[in-house]
């Protein structure tokens, strides 16, 4: 069962002393609020966290699906109380939705991050964008999945579109209805590993995984066709495995996501910018009107999108207030930035009335 769902030698020595005091291995299929599926050597549980864990545990610290966790269980009620969390390979996380919202474990222990985006009226490059600077962040190896190929007349030129903002990143399209893409996608898979399934509402995250496996495993909803957009049909995560042997984490749709602590992955997904402003002639350039800049003269001669560098600065903006929040001494000098520039700006305008005299 554990070999099954990616047990490897690395994790049977991280969980040494785990063994060591009586606790079994198990790795969390399903999580749905409180409540978990485990998958252990005696078989597919039921399980809950010990009250010690869910009490000094950090929210980021609870388990999720895709975690490996250290439990006991009792084989007689199919059921086991949760412990402990062993070291995650990967973690993919968000801001959590809502003003003041904390960070969001999504997925762990994930090799593959598919992010998912549908051909029709609600592809979104900007969106995009975000997703893969989310991706890079968790250390897992992103892919974009281009799904209803079929239905899109101009499928190539959006492709094409998606590789220009996805700098080394694989990109498929694919059709459930024709087959279109799905093996390429498949032989991105392997027994063992696993990958997870992320995007918006309705782009066909669960009708993808039921092509991969050749099944109806998953419920799939309609595409409302005011907006191009469709239900929640996911409502909980969910870890199966495919005939192939490989692993897919179903994940319900994220109507916003909001970066958490994704310097390196924003500067990952952006690293034709980054570049550019490295090659600035001057360190500080704030890429305004500042000689030398590398960033204005791509802008200007078009090697640089305007949205994709309006896109860089917004998510960069994203993550210096998440910063000033954390940060006490970032607020303070945060203040003192605006009120200068708010003493400048009443200057030029005392200044601008004096010469109308």
């Amino acid at each position: 069962m554990l070999d099954t769902y990616g047990w490897s030698e690395t994790l049977q020595r991280q969980f040494t002393d785990h063994a060591a005091r009586g606790f079994v291995p198990a790795r969390v299929t399903v999580q749905q609020r409180g409540l978990y599926r485990l998958a252990t050597p005696q078989g597919e549980v039921s399980a809950e966290l010990s009250g010690k864990f869910l009490h000094e545990a950090l929210a980021g610290d609870h388990p999720v699906a895709g975690d490996w966790v250290a439990c006991t269980v009792r084989e007689a009620e199919r059921a086991a109380t949760i412990h402990h969390l062993l070291p995650r390979s990967s973690v993919f996380v968000r801001r959590a939705a809502g003003p003041g919202g904390g960070s969001q474990v999504v997925a762990a222990n994930v090799d593959l991050v598919l992010l998912v985006a549908s051909l029709n009226a609600d592809f979104n490059l900007r969106r995009l964008e975000r997703y893969l600077a989310t991706a890079w962040e968790s250390g897992a190896q992103p892919v974009v999945v281009l799904t209803k190929a079929d239905a899109c007349e101009d499928a190539d030129s959006l492709v094409a579109q998606v590789e220009s903002i996805a700098f080394g990143v694989p990109v498929r399209a694919v059709s459930a209805v024709t087959g279109e893409g799905i093996a390429g996608v498949a032989d991105l898979l392997s027994p063992g590993k696993t990958a997870v399934l992320l995007g918006s509402s309705g782009v066909g995250k669960s009708t993808l995984v039921n092509a991969l496996a050749g099944a109806d495993l998953m419920d799939t909803g309609a595409i409302r066709e005011d907006d191009a957009r469709g239900r929640h049909t996911t409502t909980h995560r969910e870890l199966i495995v495919l005939p192939s042997g490989a692993l897919v984490l179903d994940t319900p749709g994220m109507r916003e996501l909001g970066l958490w602590d994704a310097d390196e992955g924003v500067a990952a997904a952006f690293g034709d910018i980054e570049a550019l402003a490295a090659a600035c002639r001057f360190g500080d350039c704030n890429h305004q009107s500042e000689p030398g800049c590398a960033v204005r003269a791509a802008l200007q001669s078009g090697e640089l999108d305007e949205g994709r560098w309006k896109s860089y600065g917004k998510l960069q903006r994203e993550l210096a207030h998440l910063d000033r929040r954390d940060d006490p001494q970032a607020q303070v000098e945060n203040r003192k930035l605006w009120i200068q520039r708010h003493k400048a700006a009443r200057q030029r305008l005392k200044h601008r009335d004096r010469e109308a005299y």
